[in-house]
């Protein structure tokens, strides 16, 4: 179908004109419009995971959710939908994937920034912490700006008060799930930390973390840890060479730092995303400053 935008885990994604109806003037707006195949275990679990997060929470650099839907179709069988703002850039995988476009190193740091924004404020500027739980690259939007947002809180957990996650089930992505929750940890924002650290690296270096030469013991992570020292080129995406001066490949390896620090195997270790987020913008700042680029060229 022409319409089709994705296939996810509980479902597909359509784009769609949709009537609404804003400040007294009615207008046609283009959503997405995702329907949940509600054969598929977990998938009402999933939509009511996501109704929960997305109705108490409203940053610029997540995903706005217009209205929901929970009938019955013309067969008799239950129908769930969600619908979203469309982001007309689509997916950061998409991106990351594809050999006729190409994203700059500001950017790539754009998008961190962005992602880094929406997770401190899931984390900490909340009533209630939210854990997010499955960031990987095809669950961050684009919009027609290349601002980043970051969708799909179907796996996503509120915090209790004594700072665990308020369940004990959890399914990630591969590559991208914190190492702990393979031995049955509770999510955690700490959790949501080491996912951000894999994407940064796989920002940088345009390798997958679930790529066909990581496996046995050799991860994305230790393949950059290996290469910082005196081969961190090797590892760098070849596409930000071809624009980039001196000064902006200087700005690479702290990026790469944070992502390596924030995929720390333990995760007392692993940086806050507050932290993350103030060292990325003096980074960026820095950059600017020197090279007089657009903060969103």
């Amino acid at each position: 179908m022409n319409n089709l935008v994705g296939i996810g885990s509980f479902g597909s994604v359509y784009k769609a004109m949709l009537k609404l109806v804003e400040d007294g003037v009615e207008e046609t707006k283009l959503v997405a419009v995702k329907v949940l195949n509600m054969k598929q275990r977990g998938a009402c679990k999933s939509f009511i995971s996501e109704c929960e997060a997305l109705r108490s929470i409203r940053h610029r650099n997540l995903v706005r959710i217009i209205t929901v839907c929970s009938s019955i179709d013309f067969k008799g069988s239950d129908f769930r939908a969600l619908v979203y703002e469309f982001m007309p850039n689509g997916s950061l995988d998409h991106w990351l994937q594809s050999n006729e476009k190409k994203l700059s190193f500001i950017q790539r740091l754009n998008i961190m920034i962005d992602v880094s924004s929406a997770l401190e404020y899931l984390h900490h500027q909340g009533t209630t912490p939210i854990i997010h739980c499955d960031l990987k690259p095809s669950n961050i939007l684009l919009d027609e700006e290349m601002s980043a947002h970051v969708a799909d809180f179907g796996l996503s957990r509120f915090a209790a008060l004594n700072g665990n996650s308020s369940s004990t089930s959890l399914r990630g992505s591969i590559g991208y799930a914190a190492p702990e929750y393979g031995m049955g940890n509770k999510a955690s924002s700490e959790g949501d930390v080491y996912s951000f650290g894999i994407l940064v690296l796989e920002m940088m270096t345009g390798m997958s973390p679930t790529g066909n030469k990581f496996k046995d013991e050799l991860s994305l992570r230790k393949c950059v840890c290996d290469a910082l020292q005196e081969r961190v080129w090797d590892v760098i995406d070849s596409k930000l060479f071809e624009d980039e001066d001196g000064f902006v490949k200087d700005c690479m390896v702290p990026v790469l730092k944070i992502g390596i620090d924030c995929s720390e195997e333990n995760p007392v270790k692993r940086l806050q995303m507050g932290d993350v987020s103030k060292e990325m913008h003096a980074i960026r700042n820095g950059l600017l400053l020197v090279t007089g680029l657009h903060g969103r060229s």
